[in-house]
């Protein structure tokens, strides 16, 4: 069914059903996670930030700390963002916790610490876009505001059996419209969890577990049989991959240099041991010289291969090579990177790295362990 055949064929007393049975089911079987047991805004903004991409059972312990350093969005607001980068660290979607960081700043400058109670205010916030706004909104605020995640389309997708590719914009908006009829004016939070929580724990992207279904009386495309077809996504597109290398460069001292990136752009703020992609018709080894040279100003002698590391990230996937270098000329400037170190192996834990590269400070470890001792 397309969604432009829907609305006309909607009656109160159908969406009032749907409604009821949902909040029901979720009286029962609502998950005792940590982010429900208050309506406090700071909270709960904190907890759908960390669950942006990102499974629960993952986000709870990262919560628990975040909490434990930041009670208060003043205290957040007021610490180093290298800090934040660290609690975050192994969270993944690093523009999150930078956003995170100034969304809490701008709450303390502009809103004397308070988190503004609609959800139009609250998508002035770094960070916030249309989906985090409704959950917040309607969860701490109690204000009739939608949410559309991947969880929500696929329900509705089965529920009403749209046979259209979600992933289209004009679909999308639709969807937002339909999501925003369904929503009720008494209790949204609540339904806007239940919906969400019925899309991750019930109608599973496979194998949804249509008998357990509190609402499977409503459900058109479990009636018709077409539930495992549901949502329909337009064929995606082939994920790029790329060769990166990245140099251990030891100095005199037996220090190992790292760079931390630009604030703006894939892992911003974060630290990394330097390096970049392979361009066409270089050698790995060639491509490290030219990446120092351009992104710190250094010359190096390119030694021995010490690990690859294979990463997938959104949109991409790499295989990082890590090769050991001596520093042969010059001293480092901090040229296409915002700042750099020159630093003990004991001393990586203090700063914040994306996963390739804690992976590379792992093996690093183990290797000069391994040589101390031969």
């Amino acid at each position: 069914m397309s969604l432009k055949a829907i609305f006309p064929k909607l009656k109160t007393t159908h969406i009032q059903a749907l409604q009821r049975d949902l909040l029901a089911w979720f009286a029962l079987a609502a998950a005792d996670l940590p982010w429900r047991r208050t309506h406090d805004p700071y909270r709960i903004w904190l907890s759908e930030i960390m669950l942006q991409q990102t499974q629960v059972a993952t986000v709870i312990p990262y919560y628990e700390r975040f909490l434990d350093a930041f009670p208060t969005v003043e205290g957040l607001a007021s610490t180093p963002l290298d800090r934040v980068l660290k609690l975050w660290e192994g969270l993944g979607y690093y523009s999150r916790a930078r956003h995170l960081h100034q969304a809490a700043q701008k709450v303390v400058q502009d809103y004397g610490g308070q988190f503004p109670p609609s959800s139009a205010e609250l998508l002035t916030l770094p960070g916030i876009g249309r989906y985090t706004a409704g959950a917040i909104a309607s969860i701490a605020f109690g204000e009739s505001a939608a949410v559309l995640d991947g969880n929500v389309m696929r329900v509705l997708s089965r529920l009403f059996d749209i046979s259209e590719p979600v992933t289209e914009t004009a679909v999308r908006n639709d969807l937002w419209a339909l999501a925003e009829h369904l929503v009720p004016a008494d209790r949204p939070g609540d339904y806007n969890q239940a919906v969400m929580e019925l899309g991750r724990e019930i109608c599973k992207p496979r194998s949804p577990l249509c008998n357990q279904c509190p609402v499977a009386a409503h459900c058109l495309a479990f009636q018709r049989g077409v539930q495992g077809a549901r949502p329909i996504k337009a064929p995606r597109a082939r994920t790029p991959h790329y060769a990166v290398a990245a140099g251990i460069v030891w100095n005199k001292q037996g220090q190992v240099l790292i760079a931390q990136r630009p604030a703006e752009g894939l892992l911003g703020g974060l630290w990394e041991f330097p390096g970049g992609k392979r361009e066409e018709g270089e050698s790995l080894a060639e491509c490290l010289a030219r990446e120092l040279r351009e992104e710190l100003g250094i010359g190096v002698a390119v030694g021995e291969q010490l690990t690859v590391v294979k990463h997938a990230f959104t949109h991409f996937r790499i295989t990082l090579h890590a090769f050991e270098c001596k520093l042969a000329a010059g001293e480092p400037q901090a040229i296409q990177c915002d700042d750099w170190r020159w630093v003990e192996l004991s001393e990586l834990d203090q700063f914040a790295f994306g996963h390739a590269d804690r992976q590379v400070a792992k093996v690093l470890r183990e290797v000069v362990e391994r040589r101390q001792h031969d």
